[in-house]
């Protein structure tokens, strides 16, 4: 036998490691802007944002996920998948509380109010219901869309909810008198695949793919500003006025200072963010309709000269993917 005295094997433990988190369609942000919660096929992969790494995985039914919402208080987590199914998350531990099928065909968007407990679904049977998430029954049934719901949005503080549709129509509905309010016609001509609230509120931003943004008064459902952006959207944000976005605070002053020495008043002043079929990022300012700034990513030169003008619209790949199934599952069809 040899004299060398035999060495113990070495086992290593991974520290980190890189999985595929991201397959396209549905993306939401916690609150905290701590978490990203991505379709990944027919799972949903929870991203810690600080390090990049999968926090959790929630199974899925073979079926590609088409639509996620995160309640305000991180609570809870929505799914829908293209089998017609909605499941209730718990954030905490993953366990699925509760699995049901609302609509005829598969859901575009869900949102939850601002008190965590009502969710709101778009699907492509041109229905919009809320839900009571504890209790599990339907408070809410809003028909009246010409085609494919594509986003639903609360209000944070008033009874309100807000949708849009692939003919380009936006509806404000009552919550309380269970009615629509306004029905907001001849901004779009295209669909609207994006919806967004002033900071105070009483104004509503709608983008769509026909390359114009439109600035709504939800008191009286006038438009009030339409900003031609020469690009087909996908998402939109406002920012806060006074932020210090790239050509937000610099605009803003001077805004301030123009505004002060001139008697005739001006045009509300919004900063919205786009984003959409170019891959670039940019800010506008609705008074104006002029883009303060610009922003390309690292591979947006290369997917403009390949063409790929399918690279901003992965955003609303589950609802295009849904609009197969809407012939079948609207009436009279």
């Amino acid at each position: 036998m040899s004299s060398e005295q035999l060495q113990p094997k070495a086992v290593y433990e991974p520290v980190t490691k890189l999985e595929a988190f991201y397959t396209g369609g549905a993306v939401r942000v916690t609150r905290d802007h701590n978490h990203l919660a991505c379709a990944c096929g027919d799972e949903v992969k929870v991203l810690d944002v600080a390090t990049g790494t999968v926090t959790k995985t929630l199974p899925g039914d073979s079926e590609p996920i088409t639509a996620l919402a995160v309640s305000p208080d991180c609570r809870s987590l929505v799914s829908a998948s293209r089998s017609l199914a909605v499941k209730h998350w718990d954030w905490a531990s993953g366990e699925c509380r509760r699995t049901w099928k609302p609509h005829r065909a598969p859901v575009a968007d869900l949102a939850i109010d601002a008190s965590g407990g009502y969710l709101a679904s778009g699907s492509a049977d041109r229905a919009i219901k809320v839900t009571d998430l504890a209790g599990g029954y339907v408070t809410h049934h809003f028909t009246g869309h010409g085609g494919i719901v594509l986003r639903v949005l609360f209000h944070p503080k008033q009874l309100l909810l807000f949708s849009s549709c692939d003919g380009g129509e936006v509806r404000v509905w009552d919550l309380v008198t269970k009615s629509c309010v306004h029905s907001l016609r001849g901004g779009h001509i295209s669909a609207v695949p994006a919806l967004c609230l002033s900071p105070d509120g009483w104004h509503l931003l709608s983008g769509g793919r026909d390359k114009v943004v439109c600035v709504w008064d939800i008191r009286s459902g006038a438009r009030t500003a339409t900003v031609p952006v020469f690009e087909g959207l996908e998402g939109l944000a406002v920012l806060p006025l006074g932020s210090a976005f790239p050509g937000v605070a610099a605009a803003d002053a001077a805004a301030i200072v123009s505004s002060s020495s001139s008697k005739a008043p001006s045009k509300r002043q919004l900063f919205f963010a786009t984003a959409g079929e170019r891959g670039v990022l940019r800010i506008w300012r609705s008074d104006t309709g002029t883009c303060v700034y610009t922003h390309h990513g690292s591979s947006s030169s290369l997917l403009q000269q390949q063409g790929a003008a399918k690279a901003g619209r992965k955003v609303a790949a589950a609802a295009a993917a849904a609009a197969g199934d809407a012939a079948a599952a609207a009436p009279g069809s």
